[in-house]
């Protein structure tokens, strides 16, 4: 009798120690699964850069980013006609040569003071007669647009 329990025992505790191990073996593709989903749901929440073309097509962006590199700007990326945080930050540093972008503040971003800027510039030689009011509507797109247009010999 004493041999059946301590049988009867060990084919218990076996039995346990398997279901145990499979719980864990559960548990830790679980936790696999959920670091899987953890790091799906950081990469979908990664944004893609903020492309400001401003009313500019894509050819004239690229004149643009040709004026931006081959003009010493500081430009180095793609010549790809997406005017992206670092086109934005080559234009800032050109915009602070001359028409009050503070040098301090190049940060990419397409704000109130890099349009201010850029209307300075554009009424400085591209035809700009709008107020110099940090919004780009349409006159201020329009000169841009004669402003890209006239950066094609840089491509």
């Amino acid at each position: 009798m004493r041999s059946k329990m301590a049988r009867n025992t060990l084919v218990t505790v076996t039995a346990l120690t398997a279901l145990s191990a499979g719980g864990l073996v559960t548990a830790g593709t679980a936790g696999a699964d959920q670091q899987r989903q953890q790091t799906v749901a950081v990469t979908e929440s990664v944004a893609p850069l903020a492309v400001v073309n401003l009313g500019l097509s894509t050819q004239q962006a690229k004149n643009v980013q040709c004026f931006l590199k081959n003009g010493g700007w500081g430009y180095s990326g793609a010549i790809d006609g997406q005017l992206g945080t670092n086109s934005w930050k080559a234009m800032q540093n050109r915009l602070s040569s001359g028409y009050g972008y503070p040098s301090n503040q190049i940060d990419g971003i397409v704000g109130p003071n890099t349009v201010k800027a850029l209307q300075r510039l554009l009424a400085d030689k591209w035809g700009y007669t709008g107020a110099i009011d940090g919004i780009a509507g349409p006159a201020t797109q329009a000169a841009f647009k004669r402003y890209a247009n006239g950066q094609a010999p840089y491509c």
